[in-house]
C-alpha cells in the first residue's frame, strides 16, 4: 500500500492553509472559513476540491530482474559473438563478457540449486565462449596444445555431453590437424571422457577417465583411437589432468554459465 501523502494549499490570500490527507487518487472536498476577525464571526464558508495523487508503489526489483533475463541473455551472447569462442578476445572483450555474465547471474529468478535443477544439465551443450581460450591454448589457464591460424591445430566446435543418470561428462572437441604439403589436413573429433559429482549447491567436480580420437572425412574408416595416458609419476607438475571443479552460476533450459576453479568463465547453449 502506498504511504499517505500530505499537502497544503490556499484558495486565496484570505483563506487559511488547508491540510489534506489522501490515500489514493481521489478527490476530497475540504471546507475552510475566511475573514471574520479574531472571533471568527461573519466568516464565509468556501468549498474546495483538491485532487491528490498517491505516492508510487515500491518497485519489486526481484520481479523486474526476472523480466530482464531474456534481454540479458541476448546481451551476453552478443558480447561474446565474433570472439571465436574466446580465442581472439582482448582484455576489453574479456571484461565486457564478464560484466554481461554477472548481470545475467544477478537477474536470475533464483540461485542455481542442482538438487532441484539437475535435469536441466542433461543433454549436449555447445560452447560459445571460454575466457580461458584467450591464452591461445586449448588448455586455457592449464597447459594445453596451442591453437591458431599459423599453428598445426585448428579448433572447431566444442561441446559438453552430460548424462545425469550415468554421471558421464564428456568434453567433445572438433579439431583440424595440419599435415605436410601436399597432404590435406586431418579432421578429427577428440572426446575427453569424465565422471562428475555434485559437490555443493551449484558446484560440480569432474574426474578424467580417458581420451579417444575419431578421424573424419577421408580417414573416417579408421578405428577409434584411445590416447594412452601418462603415468602420474611421469607427468610434469603443471600437467593438465583433465580434472577440475566449477560452479554453475546460471542455468535454464537453453543457456548455462559456469565459472571454473581458476576463474574461467564459460557460456554454453543447448545444442
Amino acid at each position: 500500500m502506498a504511504a499517505p501523502s500530505w499537502s497544503s494549499c490556499c484558495a486565496s490570500t484570505s483563506t487559511r492553509p488547508l491540510l489534506s490527507h489522501t490515500t489514493g487518487s481521489k478527490t476530497r472536498k475540504l471546507w475552510c472559513t475566511s475573514g471574520g476577525g479574531r472571533g471568527g464571526s461573519g466568516g464565509k464558508t468556501q468549498q474546495l476540491s483538491i485532487c491528490a495523487v498517491a505516492a508510487p508503489a515500491a518497485v519489486d526489483y526481484a520481479d523486474a530482474g526476472a523480466d530482464d533475463v531474456p534481454s540479458l541473455k541476448i546481451k551476453l551472447l552478443s558480447a561474446v559473438s565474433g570472439l571465436n569462442r574466446g580465442l581472439v578476445a582482448s582484455q576489453e572483450d574479456l571484461e565486457r563478457a564478464d560484466a554481461a555474465a554477472r548481470q545475467l547471474e544477478a537477474a536470475a529468478p533464483a540461485p542455481v540449486d542442482l538438487a532441484k535443477d539437475l535435469d536441466k544439465l542433461q543433454g549436449r551443450w555447445r560452447l560459445v565462449y571460454s575466457s580461458a581460450f584467450s591464452s591461445r591454448t586449448l588448455g586455457g589457464s592449464r597447459p594445453g596444445p596451442p591453437t591458431g591460424r599459423l599453428l598445426p591445430i585448428t579448433l572447431g566446435q566444442v561441446f559438453q555431453r552430460i548424462d545425469v543418470v550415468s554421471e558421464d561428462f564428456d568434453n567433445i572437441v572438433e579439431l583440424e590437424l595440419g599435415a605436410p604439403w601436399p597432404l590435406p589436413p586431418v579432421e578429427a573429433t577428440a572426446t575427453l571422457a569424465h565422471k562428475f559429482e555434485i559437490t555443493g549447491t551449484a558446484s560440480i567436480k569432474i574426474n578424467f577417465d580417458k581420451t579417444t580420437v575419431k578421424t573424419k572425412g577421408n580417414l573416417a574408416q579408421l578405428p577409434l583411437l584411445e590416447v594412452p595416458r601418462l603415468p602420474d609419476n611421469l607427468r610434469p607438475p603443471t600437467s593438465n589432468t583433465g580434472s577440475g571443479e566449477f560452479e554453475v552460476t546460471y542455468l535454464d533450459d537453453d543457456t548455462r554459465v559456469t565459472r571454473g576453479d581458476r576463474g574461467e568463465l564459460r557460456v554454453f547453449v543447448i545444442s
